[in-house]
């Protein structure tokens, strides 16, 4: 009996030890879980100190086939962090805790998830009392924590910085990566749906803006949502909430960034109007309110119906249309009927689609059948929306999302739905949404099929066979290149890109080469016309090396996979033998530089607006639009193209980079143009867009003052002033040369918007309109670059959409060394200051020494060193 009663004490005891160790807020190396180790049956192994939070290995909604790492608020059983969202793992994984971090594996032993190479050996791992998991080293210090890595979830402590983003999951029981973001930006917090804008914080009517400082970061409080700046001592935006000691902030599976306090209430909202989340009644579903609850209606609008009930999207009711495929999904070409007819459906007035709000329009003052038009001619064009009063054309790029019924708002907007007439039946799956076309076989075909098949199959292979050896050497696709020699081009076209043109053909085009219109990338341009009569311009790229031939890559994989209305369009191209030669569409009045500088008629401020906004556009639309972003990298007035009939665009895409959307590399080659390279060239710090950003702001001075920024300067109405009286700047005393960045901040402090402006626009430009280009270039040319605006704010503030950023006077200080010293090397009269110097500052911690032992700023660089091969 004894014995017995031992033995059931010992058993209580074990399982009392095995509860205390599983709810330890430390666990140390040497150590794994899975879910069913413990007697927690929900596979907790890790609690904070008073229980507040716990790590388990959790199958969210009880299902038996997804189990993840997570961090979990105890009251309320909510995930507030997840490690291996993406790569679920089965019940029998295992979470294995080592001296080198944590390590997520399957019941094979396969890897699914571990934390970065660490500095130190990892000692412990804590859970701490505010939901923060933390690797320690021997010294109590922090190797690694969650709260650097977000998933959809922030809590009370824990900041989310700019530039970093919040992602949606699946769904309640799909932690993966899902469709919504959440990204902290130099101003706001911004609600995004496959990088298209559909909610700013700004906007909501509880939130109250207090300061123009640039945001640094976000995070909730006991007392509400604020966004800080001035290392937290400034606040930009606050959402004052109810007072609460828990407070959660999540972007939910259904699109919409909610806050939650004790209990689980519901705190906050946005957006507020849950029918302008992108994708609530799925593809072309429409959202309108119920008037009684309040809740969004999802219906199908007139001439549509559910394609099925489980994928919940709207498609033709009549079987003869079908919706087509943007071409830059990752659909195979064959599921494009691109010789199919194309018509328009009508969605009728009072139709309003959320994107319109945060983006501009393609085109302006034009009729709806040439809206149409553009959307047509665009392959990645699924619809557009077209404003009766002011002839605006918005189109729908890429994947079609819910529509709104808007009765008292925007009657004048028509909706249509784009879709091509007689293409064959699309079969439509659960997962997948769309699948490929449904082919039917005529009787004959079934009959000689036997008898025939072998032979077609066998011919059909070699065929394939031979292709998939050509093919499998250029891998042209966006974010993934390789390049081929020229001999494995010859007899290569490329699916689904512009135009194969023989040499011979461009070489009857152009006359020989007779007409030259410009050079520069490799090559020079000349004007041709092709058999249809359609005007181009052709490139002829020379000094083809090894950079060469993959910027000539560059060119036809980037431009050839992307449409916008102010990118200039790359009609085709020749690789045959030893000539390269790229085909773009002909701009009749060519760059902006022969305009702007040149000795013709005089550009008028309403048109330098127009190209500064058309250029803001397009570099906006390949920063966002883009299933990666791409940075321009060469952004001057020789690479913006003008028309008498169409609105400026960008050329030259030979010197662009692709990025992830999470992506900041670093170059190790610098490129680009000297007078519009960014400062962060030079200082080993990371290169974004915000580098386009910068050379845009140097274009955009450039505009206002109808001349170069470094240029010799003509006598101007301040000067005149300063000379008859005081002191004068400076940027401008005496004749000869001047940086005109530092000028224009010099005027921007005195208000002196006017003696900026091109003298030759005298009496037809006010000083309201300097002011905001002026403001705007200033901004985009902050040394910082997190304080320099994106250029989807910067569209934003031409347009007059959002407010105008005060430029920071602090991080334009570097425009004073650069201006001193330019003068410096106009007084001692250095031979080729102007084309062979540039002059920047080094950064502040790498301050160079001369013989001297003086200070100095500024590194001496040639002009092809700064704009790399050409």
């Amino acid at each position: 009996m004894g014995s017995l009663l031992f033995f059931f004490l010992s058993i209580s005891l074990s399982c009392a030890f095995v509860y205390c160790l599983s709810s330890s807020e430390f666990i140390y190396p040497n150590y794994s879980a899975s879910h069913f180790r413990f007697i927690d049956s929900s596979g907790s192994f890790l609690f904070s100190r008073n229980g507040t939070f716990k790590a388990a290995l959790f199958n969210p909604r009880g299902q038996q086939t997804k189990f993840y790492l997570c961090v979990i608020h105890v009251a309320s059983n909510t995930i507030v962090w997840s490690a291996n969202r993406d790569e679920p793992i089965s019940s029998s994984g295992q979470m294995n805790l080592t001296f080198r971090g944590i390590y997520i594996t399957d019941e094979d032993g396969s890897f699914k998830w571990s934390t970065p190479q660490l500095r130190s050996p990892a000692a412990a791992l804590r859970l701490t009392e505010m939901g923060n998991l933390v690797l320690l080293d021997q010294f109590n210090g922090t190797l690694w924590e969650s709260f650097q890595h977000p998933t959809d979830t922030i809590v009370i402590g824990q900041y989310l910085p700019v530039e970093t983003a919040l992602f949606s999951a699946v769904s309640d029981y799909d932690l993966s990566t899902g469709d919504y973001k959440l990204a902290i930006t130099a101003s706001d917090a911004i609600l995004q749906w496959r990088g298209l804008t559909y909610w700013k914080l700004s906007m909501d009517t509880k939130a109250y803006t207090n300061s123009n400082h640039a945001v640094e970061y976000m995070a909730i409080n006991q007392t509400g949502l604020f966004l800080f700046g001035r290392n937290g001592s400034v606040v930009i935006i606050q959402m004052n909430l109810p007072q609460s000691d828990f407070r959660i902030a999540k972007l939910d599976v259904s699109g919409q960034f909610i806050v939650r306090g004790a209990a689980q209430t519901r705190e906050f909202g946005g957006p507020a109007d849950e029918c302008r989340i992108p994708f609530i009644c799925r593809k072309i579903g429409l959202c309108s309110d119920d008037a009684t609850s309040g809740s969004p209606v999802c219906s199908c609008p007139s001439n549509f119906h559910l394609a099925s009930q489980n994928t919940g999207d709207c498609v033709p009711a009549d079987a003869s249309y079908s919706l087509p495929v943007s071409c830059n999904t990752t659909y195979s070409s064959s599921q494009i009927n691109s010789s199919s007819p194309v018509s328009y459906l009508r969605l009728n007035y009072g139709i309003d689609y959320f994107a319109n709000y945060f983006t501009s329009p393609v085109k302006y003052g034009v009729d709806l059948s040439a809206c149409q038009d553009l959307c047509s001619e665009d392959c990645s064009c699924l619809g557009i929306f077209y404003g009766n009063s002011s002839g605006s054309c918005y189109v729908v790029e890429y994947e079609f999302g819910s529509i709104i019924s808007r009765t008292t708002s925007h009657n004048d907007w028509l909706g249509f739905v784009k879709t091509l007439v007689g293409a064959a039946t699309r079969s439509f799956d659960d997962d997948n949404d769309i699948g490929g076309p449904t082919v039917q076989f005529p009787l004959i075909a079934l009959v000689l099929l036997p008898c025939t098949g072998l032979i077609l199959l066998l011919a059909l292979g070699f065929l394939l066979w031979k292709r998939s050896r050509v093919s499998k050497t250029l891998m042209i696709k966006l974010g993934s290149l390789t390049c081929p020699s020229s001999g494995e081009l010859d007899a290569f076209s490329i699916p689904g890109l512009p135009k194969r043109f023989e040499f011979e053909e461009l070489e009857a085009a152009t006359d020989n080469f007779q007409t030259k219109i410009g050079s520069g990338g490799f090559g020079t341009v000349y004007k041709g016309r092709l058999p249809d009569e359609t005007l181009v311009a052709v490139k002829r790229i020379t000094n083809l090396g090894v950079h060469g031939k993959r910027d000539f890559c560059n060119e036809i994989a980037i431009i050839g996979n992307i449409h916008h209305v102010n990118l200039v369009k790359l009609k085709g191209f020749c690789a045959q033998g030893r000539q390269w030669l790229l085909v773009y569409e002909y701009m009749n009045r060519g760059s902006l530089d022969c305009t702007l500088f040149g000795g013709g008629p005089v550009l008028e401020w309403k048109e330098r607006v127009e190209i500064a906004l058309g250029t803001a556009r397009g570099l906006a639309y390949l920063h966002t639009g883009c299933e990666r972003k791409i940075i321009h990298c060469d952004v001057k007035p020789e690479n913006i193209l003008l028309h008498a009939n169409s609105p400026a665009k960008i050329s030259d895409f030979g010197l662009s980079k692709l990025l992830s959307p999470e992506q900041s590399s670093l170059f190790t080659t610098m490129r680009g143009t000297r007078g519009y390279l960014a400062p962060e060239w030079l200082t080993s710090s990371a290169i974004s867009d915000k580098t386009d950003v910068y050379s845009f702001g140097m274009v955009l001075l450039e505009l206002v003052s109808g001349r170069k920024n470094c240029s010799i300067r003509t006598q101007s109405r301040s000067t005149s002033d300063d000379n008859s009286g005081g002191g004068h700047s400076s940027s401008s005393s005496g004749q000869g040369l001047v940086y005109f960045p530092l000028f224009a901040l010099e005027m921007h402090e005195r208000g002196s918007y006017l003696d900026l402006a091109d003298l030759r626009l005298e009496g037809r430009v006010s000083s309201e309109e300097v002011e905001k280009l002026v403001r705007v270039a200033l901004c985009c040319v902050h040394e910082e670059p997190s304080l320099r605006p994106n250029m989807v704010s910067v569209v934003g503030m031409l347009e007059g959409e959002i407010p105008l950023s005060r430029p920071r006077v602090e991080s334009l200080n570097f425009l004073r060394f650069y201006g001193r010293r330019f003068a410096e090397a106009s007084m001692i009269g250095e031979a080729s200051a102007q084309n062979d110097v540039m002059l920047y500052p080094q950064a502040n911690a790498s301050r160079t020494k001369t013989k001297s032992g003086s200070n100095t700023y500024f590194s001496y660089i040639s002009s092809q060193q700064i704009s790399g091969p050409r």
